[in-house]
C-alpha cells in the first residue's frame, strides 16, 4: 500500500490573501469562498492535471530563510514567460535574487509573502510536459527523493549526481530533490506535503511503514488531531492524513 498526495500546504499569515495570488496566478478553482471573511484552511483545487490540492493555513510565525520547497512554473515561449512574470508582478508578487545568474534562463520571485517561486525559460526540456506547474523543486539528498519514491509509489524519473526527482505515474508536476550542499534548516517549513492512506487504507499502518521507510513521528506542538505529523529523512515535515 502506498499514501496518494493530497496537499501541498502554505502556512500564512494572510491565507486568504495568498490564496487570491495563487488562485489568480495558476487559473485554478478554489474549494471556498475567497470575497469572505478569513477561513481557517482555504484550498485551490486543480483545473488540470497537477492532482493534488494547495492549501493556505494561518501562521504567525515569521519565514526565515530560504524554503526547501518552491514551484517551477513553465513557459511556452519567451513572451508566454513574460506574461507570466508580469501577471505575477500585477498580482503582487515582487523579484528576488537567491544567487542567480544574469544567464539564467529562469526568472526568480516571491509571492505576496516572500515564498519564493521560479519562471521557468521555454528552451527547459525537463519540464517540457509537465504543465504549467511543472516541478515542486525540493533542497534534499538522494536518500530523500528514494524515500518519497517508496511511499508515494511514484516512480523515479531522474536518479543521477545525487539529483533524484520522481513523477506521478498518471503524469503532472515532478517533485525534485537537488543534492548536496542542503541549506540548513532554520525551523518549521512553511511549506508541506499532506498524504493519506487510499480509501479503505490505515493511517496506523501507514504511519508504521513509512517510519520502516525512514521517517519519524514529530511534535510540532500540535494538541489532539485526527493527523499525524512526522518528518522525512531529511527532516523536513509532513502530515499524514485518515484516509478518505
Amino acid at each position: 500500500m502506498t499514501c496518494h498526495l493530497v496537499a501541498l500546504c502554505f502556512d500564512a499569515h494572510d491565507p486568504l490573501r495568498l490564496a487570491r495570488f495563487w488562485a489568480g496566478l495558476l487559473g485554478w478553482e478554489t474549494a471556498g469562498d475567497l470575497h469572505g471573511d478569513l477561513h481557517d484552511d482555504i484550498a485551490l483545487l486543480p483545473s488540470d492535471g497537477t492532482g493534488f490540492r494547495i492549501r493556505f493555513l494561518p501562521s504567525q510565525e515569521q519565514k526565515a530563510g530560504q524554503n526547501p520547497m518552491h514551484f517551477d512554473l513553465t513557459s511556452r515561449s519567451l513572451e508566454d514567460q513574460q506574461q507570466t512574470v508580469a501577471r505575477a508582478l500585477e498580482l503582487g508578487a515582487r523579484h528576488i535574487d537567491i544567487g542567480q545568474s544574469p544567464e539564467d534562463d529562469h526568472v526568480v520571485l516571491a509571492d505576496p509573502e516572500g515564498n519564493e517561486f521560479c519562471v521557468i525559460g521555454p528552451d527547459n526540456k525537463f519540464l517540457a510536459d509537465c504543465g504549467f506547474i511543472g516541478a515542486l523543486s525540493c533542497d534534499g539528498s538522494q536518500a530523500v527523493g528514494y524515500f518519497w519514491s517508496e511511499a508515494l509509489g511514484w516512480p523515479l524519473v531522474w536518479d543521477q549526481d545525487q539529483e533524484t526527482a520522481i513523477r506521478s505515474p498518471h503524469g503532472g508536476p515532478k517533485i525534485t530533490w537537488g543534492g548536496p550542499p542542503l541549506m540548513p534548516k532554520t525551523g518549521k517549513n512553511r511549506l508541506h506535503l499532506d498524504i493519506a492512506p487510499p480509501a479503505g487504507g490505515d493511517q496506523r499502518a501507514e504511519v508504521e511503514r513509512l517510519v520502516s521507510l525512514g521517517a519519524k513521528r514529530i511534535d510540532i506542538g500540535q494538541d489532539e488531531v485526527g493527523w499525524v505529523v512526522m518528518a522525512d529523512p531529511d527532516g523536513h515535515e509532513f502530515c499524514v492524513l485518515t484516509p478518505r
